[in-house]
């Protein structure tokens, strides 16, 4: 059974609900998909995915496996942090070699080097020089 919310609950909590609101949101989208086609792949109201997106409902486990198996996603993409997030997308950067060799090497680098780099990979990209 849904679990409704008044106003924006806080702490912990209604920080992680916004957190599933988004994400919702976000992968329901990227989906191509309205909030009537992925409630009726939960086969429940469509009152109820806008309130999961507007943060006025949390999703039960229970809810949040069938919105996972509605999206086509692990449950995990629905309750990761912004933490895990931002570790993953640091692996999946790292995971270009040419990435990882520069990232390496860039604690070694001055400031002056680094803006230096920063201005010769922007020109190798074919975009403009911001001048300071």
């Amino acid at each position: 059974m849904p679990q409704l919310v008044a106003g924006q609950p806080a702490g912990p909590a209604g920080d992680m609900g916004l957190q599933v609101a988004r994400r919702v949101r976000e992968i329901r989208r990227a989906r191509h998909m309205s909030q009537r086609q992925l409630a009726g792949r939960m086969m429940v109201p469509r009152t109820y995915i806008s309130k999961i997106e507007n943060g006025k409902a949390i999703p039960t486990l229970g809810s949040l496996e069938r919105l996972a198996m509605a999206l086509d996603v692990p449950v995990s993409q629905l309750v990761r942090d912004e933490r895990s997030r931002r570790e993953e997308e640091i692996a999946a950067i790292l995971a270009d070699p040419f990435l990882a060799e520069i990232a390496a090497l860039l604690p070694h680098l001055s400031p002056v080097h680094r803006a230096l780099f920063s201005g010769a990979v922007h020109d190798a990209a074919g975009g403009q020089r911001r001048s300071a």
